[in-house]
């Protein structure tokens, strides 16, 4: 149920909100506080993951991890790419916030 409604709030997000797509746009997103949220795919690169988490303990941002590969957080976005992570800039209309306390 729960994977059910972040798939929604992903899609939703894809169409009414601002984010950034990829590790090293969503680093830097995060080094630079624009982040309210990260989304991270399980199988993301342990050096890459590592890294994003230190930004965003560093900035008191939440970190959601994604409960599939970054293949089907691809799917999920729509993307006909994979996807490793992703940085909410601004929600728009979804409520993609609400899985921030469930963090890494």
């Amino acid at each position: 149920m729960v994977s059910l409604s972040i798939e929604r709030e992903l899609k939703n997000l894809m169409k009414t909100g601002k984010y950034t797509l990829g590790a090293n746009s969503t680093i830097r997103a995060v080094a630079s506080g624009k982040a309210k949220m990260v989304i991270i795919a399980e199988n993301a690169p342990p050096e890459l993951r590592e890294r994003v988490l230190y930004y965003a303990k560093l900035g008191n941002i939440p970190v959601y991890v994604f409960k599939g590969t970054s293949q089907d957080l691809g799917v999920t976005c729509g993307k006909p790419f994979k996807i490793s992570m992703l940085a909410v800039i601004d929600e728009g209309d979804s409520r993609i916030l609400d899985f921030a306390s469930e963090t890494a």
